[in-house]
């Protein structure tokens, strides 16, 4: 947390994983951010972020983005800056895709993968898909304004078996 009563602020979602092994396909991942309106924070996203983008406002950028796995640690990060996300907003969706160009890959076909979301030195979540080793795409995280405006984290692990076109629009519209 920022501060007493200030929710999050700044906060990085960190993916990693194995390369393929030799004479494959790149294995693809990548992590998709939903922005929802405070209006309706289940309908439409007002706009998502990738590897491609980043947020009208700049609060939310990727600082670092993989097509292979290969680096050290972390190698894909999105940062998103929840201290200036403006108040039109009440909600973010947070997940993580798989490209399927090299053929079908699930989760379970990924070595290594595993993403943590932090603020600071402090760790919010770590998840490694165990739980959604048959999707080819999950949701891990959901932020959402409390009643006093302050931005909060639920863990949301859910499955999907969608591209990283179809799993953007349907990323954020289940109610938990």
């Amino acid at each position: 947390m920022s501060g007493f009563g200030e929710g999050l602020g700044k906060v990085e979602v960190r993916l990693r994983w194995d390369p393929s092994p030799y004479g494959e396909p790149p294995r693809h991942l990548d992590i998709i951010a939903a922005t929802y309106s405070a209006d309706d924070p289940y309908g439409r996203p007002v706009y998502a972020v990738h590897y491609e983008s980043r947020s009208p406002d700049g609060t939310i950028t990727m600082s670092r983005h993989s097509e292979t796995g290969l680096g050290f640690g972390f190698v894909e990060v999105m940062v998103l800056e929840f201290g200036r996300l403006s108040s039109a907003y009440g909600r973010v969706v947070v997940g993580v895709a798989i490209h399927q160009d090299g053929g079908p890959r699930t989760f379970g076909d990924i070595a290594g993968a595993g993403v943590h979301v932090v603020e600071g030195y402090q760790r919010l979540l770590a998840d490694d898909f165990a739980q959604v080793a048959d999707a080819t795409a999950a949701t891990i995280a959901e932020f959402s304004r409390d009643a006093s405006g302050a931005w909060e984290l639920r863990e949301m692990v859910r499955a999907f078996d969608s591209d990283p076109i179809g799993f953007t629009a349907e990323m954020g519209s289940v109610r938990q």
